[in-house]
Formats: C-alpha cells, sequence, structure tokens
C-alpha cells in the first residue's frame, strides 16, 4: 500500500527554496518544485517540495513504509531549514561591517545542507582539492552505479554509507577519484556502517574525531560534513579557498593574491559565534553578490 502525506510548514525565518536542479543530479528543480529520492534503510520516499508563497512551504512525501516517509520528511525540513530561527544572529550582524549588507539584503540565505549527514560527508570527500565541475562529475557517477532509482520518477538517491562500504576502491577510483581519496572514503563508510562513527549521534564530536583518525579526512572535511549534514552553523570549513582569499584580502587591505591559513580563517570568524559558519557563508555572499558557493 501506498502512503502519502502532505504537510503545509510556516518557516520559523525567511526562507527561499533552491531555484535550480543540484549539480550531483539527485534535487530536481521542474516549475518551482523540488524533488528528491530518500532511501529509508532500503525503503524509498519520493519527497517534493513547493513554496506557494513566502511564508508557505508544502511538503510530500510518497513511499511504501509510513514509518520511512515520516523520517524522510523530518530530514527533508531540515535540508530546507524550514525550522531554523535565525533571528538571533539576524539581530546581532545585520549592523556588522562586512556581512551587514547581505544579512539586510538576504536574510534567507544559509549554507547548503543535506538530507542525511553521510551525503554531506561523502561529497566533502569528492571535493577536495579540486574544482566544482570535476567534483560533480564524480558525484553524479557514484550516483549512477550505486544509487537506488525510483522507476516512476527516474529519480536517484545518494548510495547509503553500506553501499560505498561494499566497493572495491577500484570501483571509487573508475569513479575519478584519487586512489588516496577513493581509500578513504571507503574507509569513512566502512565506519559510519558499522556505527563506530555514529552522525546522528548528539555528540558529533566523537565521531569527527573517529573520522580524523583516516588518513584523508582532514579538517576542511569535517567541518563540511558539521554544516552541511548535521547543522552545525558554528562550523567553518576555513580550508575552503574563497574564505582563505577573503581573509587575506581584508587582512592586507585589498591585495587580491593575499591567502591565510585555516587557523586564521578561524580566528578571523571566532568573533561570530556560535554562527561562524553562517557569517562565513555571508562573507562569501559579500564577495560574490548572488553567485553558488561552494559551502
Amino acid at each position: 500500500m501506498t502512503v502519502e502525506r502532505r504537510v503545509e510548514a510556516r518557516p520559523r525565518w525567511p526562507l527561499r527554496l533552491p531555484r535550480m536542479s543540484g549539480i550531483d543530479g539527485v534535487l530536481r528543480c521542474r516549475s518551482g518544485v523540488l524533488a528528491r529520492l530518500l532511501c529509508v534503510g532500503g525503503r524509498p520516499v519520493v519527497l517534493r517540495a513547493a513554496q506557494p508563497a513566502r511564508d508557505l512551504v508544502v511538503l510530500e512525501g510518497r513511499g511504501e513504509d509510513r514509518e520511512a516517509v515520516e523520517y524522510a520528511l523530518e530530514r527533508w525540513r531540515f535540508a530546507l531549514g524550514i525550522d531554523d530561527d535565525l533571528r538571533p544572529f539576524h539581530e546581532r550582524f545585520r549592523r556588522d561591517a562586512l556581512i551587514g549588507a547581505s544579512v539586510r539584503r538576504a536574510p534567507h540565505l544559509r549554507p547548503e545542507r543535506r538530507p542525511e549527514p553521510f551525503e554531506a560527508l561523502a561529497w566533502a570527500v569528492c571535493e577536495q582539492l579540486i574544482d566544482i565541475d570535476r567534483a560533480a562529475a564524480i558525484q553524479r557517477e557514484i550516483v549512477r552505479r550505486w544509487g537506488r532509482r525510483c522507476p516512476e520518477t527516474g529519480l536517484r538517491d545518494v548510495p547509503d554509507p553500506a553501499a560505498v562500504a561494499r566497493a572495491a576502491p577500484a570501483e571509487l577510483q573508475a569513479c575519478g577519484l584519487t586512489a588516496s581519496r577513493a581509500l578513504a572514503l571507503g574507509k569513512a563508510a566502512r565506519e559510519v556502517t558499522a556505527g563506530r562513527a555514529d552522525l546522528h549521534a548528539p555528540d558529533h564530536e566523537r565521531a569527527w574525531r573517529r573520522l580524523r583518525a583516516i588518513p584523508g579526512i582532514g579538517s576542511w572535511t569535517v567541518e563540511m560534513l558539521a554544516l552541511r549534514g548535521q547543522g552545525r552553523l558554528d562550523q567553518v570549513p576555513a580550508g575552503d579557498l574563497g574564505l582563505r582569499k577573503l581573509v587575506g584580502r581584508i587582512r592586507t587591505g585589498g591585495n587580491p593574491r593575499a591567502r591565510v591559513d585555516e587557523d586564521e580563517v578561524r580566528a578571523f570568524f571566532a568573533p561570530y559565534a556560535p554562527w561562524a559558519g553562517l557569517a562565513a557563508r555571508h562573507a562569501l555572499n559579500v564577495m560574490w553578490p548572488g553567485a553558488p558557493a561552494p559551502m
């Protein structure tokens, strides 16, 4: 029996749904309606979202299992940021010298999120030290090989950690990953599958320490997991080249070639605690208004 669930949600703060499909081929946007497939323990759920008014988001979930549909809708809400209350951040920083203009002009702005934290982790490994187009090609190939497909809609899901853990390093390399990153992704997937790195546990730091012990999983990868997959707006992906350039330019009074290290990026955004990651997203918007950002 098919289970269908429809929810009308009132965002807690100004929200604007994505207006284009995702570069990894998972999120689809057609005529203003978002759609994606999310498999919950192997049970596929088709999700949709539309925003008929600024203060209203309509969510839909359809699958064969009621529990899976409810869980998928909960993660969909998280990914879209419907329940985030950003008022304290905006009240504190709307007049900030660096990010105030972006905060006032784009109150809806948020870092990109994934409904499942493993997606954020896996895609961060794929995006290490390469351009976004190449990373997207790797991600699409991983989805094509191991992501579950809905025959009715054609939507595909990001493969779960168990599927990635079963893949041989050579298979991951065939998707475009380097040998070292293929090993890192496989080991990370096995840690998550075995429960040794529980990405959903409230104690995020414990899983981060476990992941950081894997060669090839560094601070930037874990910070991207935290920001995109666990809703940690306090975490700054300090290794991001855009942020290193931005802080370097500010520190040197405008030198476009200046770069700083990760520690300097973290120190620069420390005054924005506990919203350093959100502040960094606004800072990138100041440098490149309206352009897609890597976080």
